[in-house]
This record gives structure tokens, C-alpha cells and sequence, in this order.
């Protein structure tokens, strides 16, 4: 009953999910890796940038 109901929920999102849960070890370092580069990166963009810029 609840396999059903989750087929008719997610559709084709059903795939896409097993797909994530049987390689969740490899893609849960990258998402982690992408955040944390952004995080790192996105910071050094924001210090380099003048405080007031009025043109």
C-alpha cells in the first residue's frame, strides 16, 4: 500500500530517488564539497568589495 502511494506521489521522481539512495556515498561529499567551496569562496568575494560604492 505505501509502495503505491509513494509511486503516485513522486512518479518520476521515484527513480531519481533510488538512483541517489544507492550512490549516497559518493554524492553526499560532493554536495558537501560544493557548499563548502561556495561558503569559502563566496566570502573572499564580499571583502574585496568596496563598503560604500555609490556611482
Amino acid at each position: 500500500m505505501t509502495e503505491l502511494m509513494l509511486d503516485f506521489m513522486l512518479g518520476p521522481m521515484r527513480v531519481i530517488g533510488d538512483f541517489y539512495f544507492d550512490h549516497q556515498m559518493i554524492f553526499n561529499p560532493l554536495i558537501v564539497g560544493a557548499a563548502l567551496i561556495k561558503i569559502l569562496f563566496g566570502k573572499k568575494k564580499a571583502k574585496n568589495e568596496p563598503a560604500n560604492s555609490e556611482s
